[in-house]
């Protein structure tokens, strides 16, 4: 909240590789994964939870259903001046309402999706559900056009490649002026057999996995189950994991001879040794990343101009 969130980056105590900018294809691994990381919560301190800006259609029935399962003290709501279609989430209000994956309170408790998949988004045996659970803090701005849809993806875009450039500063020397290109920097060598591999966001036939990791952001992750591979590897999963997320990292090389991944990474040794799963996801490494690179005569690596757009 004190500003730009790439200015002040600090490691979370729990974190999820959702591998995606929006949840909208993907509702019920996000649940999971808001439910995963909200059970490290200890209760020792107050939580502020930042809730996403998808407040439109199914997107406001998926922030009935985060209010439902992380029932919080008080809900700060703010309107926009010239848009009246979100009603006041009222404790009532939420009691009462449909969400996308619940039911209100003339419903069933919980829809079913598949076997078993929502069993643990039941209410609590016992509980009281007939007394309001939350006060409402309303927020109404005078200034017009607050929030305007077209302006906030530009503006979200932006801050997403300084999120990235801002964590791959910590990959630079303290010392002020002495900024490296990233292909001067040695990158971490990790066997194909060490770590688990996983393309979030679509279908990619084993084939083309390699061409898919190379030169992609990926996060670095750590699966309970111990990573065993008879070969050298890649060893690849059919399912997306719900796991730990230690750091993130930029696949800059991937070497087939000697069955192996180069890797970019901020992430300290002592929490590197702990991951064996990498995540690729739908985050683009900034173009600049690509393109601003000092020291690079020739050809630039990864870039081309002879792209037909028609493709």
């Amino acid at each position: 909240l004190p500003g730009p969130p790439f200015t002040h980056q600090q490691t979370p105590r729990k974190m999820v590789y959702f591998g995606q900018t929006s949840c909208e294809q993907d509702t019920e691994r996000y649940l999971d994964a808001v439910k995963y990381v909200f059970s490290s919560y200890k209760k020792e301190v107050p939580l502020i939870i930042n809730t996403m800006g998808w407040v439109k259609g199914e997107g406001l029935l998926l922030l009935i259903d985060i209010i439902r399962l992380l029932s919080p003290s008080h809900i700060v709501q703010m309107d926009m001046c010239d848009w009246k279609a979100m009603p006041p989430l009222t404790a009532e209000h939420i009691h009462f309402s449909a969400g996308l994956h619940t039911k209100g309170k003339q419903q069933s408790k919980c829809k079913q999706l598949g076997v078993g998949d929502m069993e643990s988004w039941r209410y609590p045996e016992g509980e009281d559900m007939s007394a309001p659970q939350h006060k409402l803090l309303y927020v109404h701005p005078e200034f017009p056009r607050a929030g305007a849809a077209g302006e906030v993806r530009v503006h979200c875009t932006i801050l997403r490649d300084m999120n990235i450039l801002g964590y791959l500063g910590h990959l630079q020397s303290p010392d002020i002026g002495a900024v490296l290109p990233l292909h001067s920097l040695v990158p971490y060598q990790v066997p194909f057999n060490a770590v688990a591999l996983r393309v979030i966001h679509t279908d990619v036939a084993p084939s083309n996995i390699m061409y898919a990791v190379n030169a992609s952001w990926v996060g670095l992750c750590c699966i309970p189950e111990e990573v065993r591979c008879q070969s050298d590897g890649p060893v690849l999963l059919t399912q997306t994991p719900l796991c730990d997320c230690l750091g993130f990292g930029i696949v800059r090389g991937v070497d087939m001879e000697k069955k192996l991944y180069h890797i970019l990474t901020p992430v300290p040794p002592e929490n590197l040794r702990l991951v064996n799963c990498l995540l690729l996801g739908n985050i683009a490494i900034p173009n600049c990343v690509f393109v601003g690179q000092q020291g690079i005569e020739g050809e630039i690596p990864y870039v081309t101009s002879d792209y037909n757009y028609s493709i």
